[in-house]
């Protein structure tokens, strides 16, 4: 009995931690380059990860770039619309 309450309260708590994501738009302005440098300086990805996230952005017209809380995301993300990047916190 325990365990399944316990199981319960931690699945209602797994649901009221919101994790909110940049996302990132493809445009016809920035280069490749600019994008990869800017999320890595934005975001702290890596060069394989920045170069993947740039790729997607191009083919598929968005991407999900990082993820965690909005106090965290707030500055990565106007850091990318000052670079001249399309994106938004959802």
């Amino acid at each position: 009995m325990t365990k399944e309450k316990l199981s319960e309260e931690l699945l209602i708590e797994e649901k009221v931690v919101k994790q909110n994501e940049i996302v990132l738009f493809n445009d016809d302005v920035n280069t490749f380059d600019h994008v990869i440098d800017t999320l890595i300086y934005a975001c702290d990805h890596t060069p394989e990860q920045a170069e993947q996230c740039s790729i997607i952005v191009h083919y598929k017209g968005k991407c999900t770039v990082k993820t965690g809380p909005y106090d965290d995301l707030k500055p990565r993300c106007s850091k990318l619309l000052q670079a001249g990047l399309s994106a938004e916190i959802v």
